[in-house]
């Protein structure tokens, strides 16, 4: 278990929908290995907060991990939507490379 673990779970405890707690909480899961704790996490978040923009890339990248690519590619498509909403056009690039190295892993 990281150090940091504890300390962002019992901040968590007092900010139960903080999206960048959420966040942090499943990357710290998703570092030690564990990924269903991690998925459990980002999928905690993407329900509290679905305009995190931070999420998208992270929850599909675990999703390939685990081999499920279906849900990879409607994260990633989901991504760009949120993305584009926000006017963040270099997650929105980065989501586009991610769903394009998945849908056509030749180019």
């Amino acid at each position: 278990m990281s150090k940091r673990l504890p300390h962002l779970l019992q901040l968590l405890e007092s900010s139960p929908e903080d999206s960048f707690l959420l966040f942090a909480v499943a990357k710290e899961y998703e570092i030690t290995g564990d990924w269903a704790k991690s998925m459990e996490f980002y999928l905690r978040l993407r329900d509290a907060d679905p305009r995190y923009v931070g999420l998208y890339y992270h929850l599909g990248k675990l999703f390939e991990r685990q081999l499920d690519i279906e849900n990879a590619i409607l994260t990633y498509k989901q991504g760009i939507e949120t993305a584009r909403k926000a006017n963040d056009f270099h997650a929105m690039g980065e989501l586009q490379g991610a769903l394009l190295n998945l849908e056509d892993p030749e180019e």
